[in-house]
C-alpha cells in the first residue's frame, strides 16, 4: 500500500504539472500569451531529475565470501517559483531496483558475518528485496526573508559537517527538519537547524532520531559485549548551529551538533588559500573536534546507551597541499586521542576529517593516528584521476574500549577515474573507484577481524545523469 500511495501522490503530481504546462504552451501558440495563469506560473518553476546505475563488488581474502550487486534507479523533482515573493514549495521522489546481486542476506560460512558494502545499495532492512524500492525524498516549504536568508521546513538534503548525504550508495541520507540559513552580511553566514526525523542512506523508511541509531551494525560496547542500543535510544532530536566567516583566502567555521540526551560535538575549522602564482596556490587547513556525552547517553540503562556518562573524545586533523588547474596534492593527518571513542551515528553522515577516504571510516575508535596523501590529475576538463593512499594506526582489535568494530590497523589505496560527458550528453558522468585495504596489525588468525575489513579489494562503477 505504501508504494501505491507514493506513486499516486508523487507521479500524479508531476504528471498534472506537465499537463498544465503543456496546455499553457499550446495556448501560447494559439493566442497571445496570458501571464496571469496557473500554467505560466508552473512554467517558471524548476524541474530536476536524477538517474543512477551503481555496480559494486567486493573480493575478500581466500575462501571468505565475495559479493556483487547492480542497482539502478531514477527520480524526479519540482520546485515552484516564488509565491508572493517569499515562498517556494518543493517535492521529489526516487525509486530503485536490484537488477542482479549475490544473496545479500547470506552470512559468510567461516565468520557468520553478513555483507557490508553491497547490502547498502538498496534497503538494509530488506536485503533481498529485488522489487522497486521507493522513497518520497523531498517535501519542503522555503521561506525567503531579508536579502539572502532562507528557512526550509520539511524533508530535505542535509549539508552539515556531521550530518550529510554521504553519497556512497544508491541514495543519500535525508532529514526532516527546519533549517535556517542567514546570509545578510558580506563575510559572515549563519546556519541553524532542528532535526526530528531521518531517513538514512540504504533505507527507504523515515525514523525518529533515536530510532535511526543502530540500523547499521552496532559493534561492541566498551566491555567487548555486543552493543544493545538498537531500538533503545531516547532522544528528542538534533540541533545544529554553525557560522562561517569568509574573507579573501581565509575561511573560519564553527559548528556545534547537539544530539538530545546523547552527545554534543563541537568543531572549529580554519582553512587558508594563498593567492595564485603561476596558476598554483597553497592550501593549509586545520580542525579541532571536541565531544562530550549528554544526559544518560540515550538510555538510563548503561548497557543500552549509545554513549557512556562522562565519556568524550578529542580529534585533531590537518592538511597542507597545493592546487592548480591540472594537478592537486594534499598531505593529511588526523589524531583521535586515547581519551575515548570518537562517536557519531554512521547512519547520519560521513566524518569530516581530512584523512577520510571513501569506503572506510574511523568513527568508533580512539587512540588513532592516521596519515594520507591525495593526488588529483586533470589531463583535460572531462577527466579527473585520483590516486590516494593512507596509513591508519588503530588500537588492537581486542582493545574494546577504543575499538568498537574490531577493525585492525590498516593501509588503504584508492584509485578513481571520473569522466564528465559534455554536449549532447551533458549531465552524464561516470566514476570507476577501486579500493584496496590490507592489515598492518594483529588479527589473531581470526577471520572475523578480516572479512569485509582488510585484505580485500572493493570495486565500484557508478554512472549518474542529472538534469
Amino acid at each position: 500500500m505504501r508504494r501505491i500511495n507514493f506513486y499516486y501522490v508523487v507521479w500524479s503530481f508531476f504528471i498534472s504539472i506537465n499537463i498544465t504546462v503543456a496546455q499553457g504552451i499550446h495556448a501560447y501558440h494559439e493566442a497571445e500569451k496570458d501571464t496571469n495563469t496557473l500554467s505560466h506560473f508552473f512554467e517558471k518553476g524548476r524541474f530536476y531529475g536524477h538517474a543512477r546505475s551503481y555496480m559494486s563488488a567486493t573480493v575478500n581474502k581466500g575462501d571468505l565470501t565475495d559479493y556483487h550487486a547492480w542497482g539502478i534507479g531514477a527520480g524526479i523533482g519540482y520546485e515552484t517559483p516564488k509565491i508572493l515573493k517569499h515562498f517556494q514549495v518543493g517535492i521529489s521522489g526516487f525509486f530503485m531496483f536490484n537488477l542482479k546481486s549475490s544473496d545479500l542476506a547470506k552470512s559468510d560460512s567461516k565468520t557468520n558475518q553478513v555483507n557490508r558494502y553491497e547490502i547498502g545499495l538498496f534497503d538494509i532492512e530488506r536485503p533481498n528485496d529485488h522489487e522497486d524500492l521507493d522513497r518520497l525524498e523531498e517535501l519542503f516549504l522555503k521561506i525567503h526573508a531579508g536579502k539572502k536568508s532562507i528557512l526550509t521546513i520539511g524533508r530535505q538534503i542535509p549539508q552539515t559537517p556531521f550530518i550529510n548525504p554521504q553519497d556512497g550508495r544508491m541514495r543519500p541520507t535525508l532529514i526532516e527538519a527546519a533549517a535556517l540559513d542567514v546570509k545578510e552580511w558580506k563575510n559572515l553566514s549563519l546556519h541553524g537547524e532542528y532535526i526530528w526525523r531521518i531517513s538514512p542512506r540504504s533505507t527507504v523508511r523515515w525514523f525518529d532520531t533515536g530510532e535511526s541509531i543502530g540500523i547499521y551494525p552496532v559493534g561492541v560496547d566498551v566491555n567487548g559485549k555486543p552493543s544493545q542500543y538498537k531500538n533503545n535510544i531516547e532522544s528528542a532530536g538534533v540541533g545544529v548551529i554553525g557560522s562561517t566567516y569568509q574573507k579573501k583566502q581565509l575561511n573560519i567555521q564553527l559548528w556545534d551538533t547537539y544530539i538530545d540526551n546523547i552527545l554534543n560535538t563541537a568543531q572549529l575549522k580554519i582553512e587558508w588559500k594563498s593567492k595564485s602564482i603561476a596558476g598554483k596556490n597553497w592550501f593549509v587547513g586545520g580542525q579541532y573536534i571536541q565531544q562530550n556525552a549528554v544526559g544518560n547517553g540515550g538510555n538510563k540503562d548503561p548497557t543500552k546507551a549509545y554513549t557512556q556518562i562522562n565519556s568524550g573524545a578529542k580529534v585533531f586533523s590537518g592538511r597542507v597541499g597545493q592546487q592548480s588547474a591540472k594537478f592537486d596534492w594534499f598531505l593529511n593527518a588526523t589524531r583521535i586521542t586515547a581519551q575515548g571513542r570518537y562517536l557519531m551515528p554512521r547512519e547520519w553522515g560521513r566524518e569530516p576529517f581530512y584523512t577520510f577516504m571513501p569506503r572506510e571510516r574511523n568513527e568508533g575508535f580512539g587512540d588513532v593516528t592516521a596519515a594520507t596523501i591525495n593526488t588529483f590529475y586533470k589531463p583535460e576538463k572531462h577527466i579527473k584521476i585520483e590516486l590516494s593512499g593512507g596509513y591508519f594506526s588503530l588500537p588492537d582489535v581486542k582493545n574494546f574500549a577504543l575499538n568498537k568494530y574490531g577493525m585492525p590497523p590498516y593501509s588503504q589505496i584508492n584509485l578513481g577515474l571520473t569522466y564528465q560527458f559534455d554536449h549532447y550528453l551533458k549531465g552524464l558522468n561516470a566514476l570507476l573507484l577501486v579500493v584496496r585495504k590490507d592489515d598492518i596489525g594483529e588479527t589473531y588468525q581470526n577471520d572475523r577481524f578480516v572479512f569485509n575489513k582488510v585484505n580485500m579489494t572493493h570495486l565500484n562503477l557508478i554512472i549518474n545523469y542529472h538534469y
